[in-house]
């Protein structure tokens, strides 16, 4: 059975396995995903990840982070466009997520990218999630 929406997937996974205090979750692999791990290693959301070449498409292993006491770092992650509505935004009128202590990840003409470099670029796209 195919999966409707992988990215609403990869999400759910990282928010379950933060709740439950895992040290890290496995994903199946794509380049969007990739794109989004990178900008939450970048944002010091998570650790680090790592691909790994295992079964048809490979695995993306996500190293959760949490603060001294042993509280994950990501206490929201939503999804925003989803497959039956599609959320597009231009340059100009990118949302702020929570008075901008949060980041929207958008994906541009440019590649996968977060609301501040996409405002800084000028650039519009199509709103994937949003990270707190």
């Amino acid at each position: 059975m195919s999966m409707s929406d992988p990215l609403a997937d990869m999400l759910t996974r990282i928010r379950n396995a933060s709740k439950a205090n895992y040290p890290s979750v496995d994903i199946p692999l794509s380049k969007v995903k990739k794109g989004i791990a990178t900008i939450l290693k970048q944002e010091g959301y998570i650790n680090d990840f790592a691909i790994i070449d295992e079964g048809p498409q490979g695995v993306l292993r996500v190293d959760l982070k949490y603060d001294q006491n042993d509280k994950a770092v990501i206490t929201g992650i939503n999804r925003v466009s989803k497959p039956g509505r599609r959320m597009y935004t231009r340059s100009d009128s990118i949302p702020k997520v929570m008075s901008g202590l949060g980041v929207a990840i958008l994906s541009t003409s440019n590649g996968v990218m977060t609301d501040i470099q996409a405002r800084k670029l000028g650039v519009g796209g199509e709103i994937l999630c949003k990270v707190w």
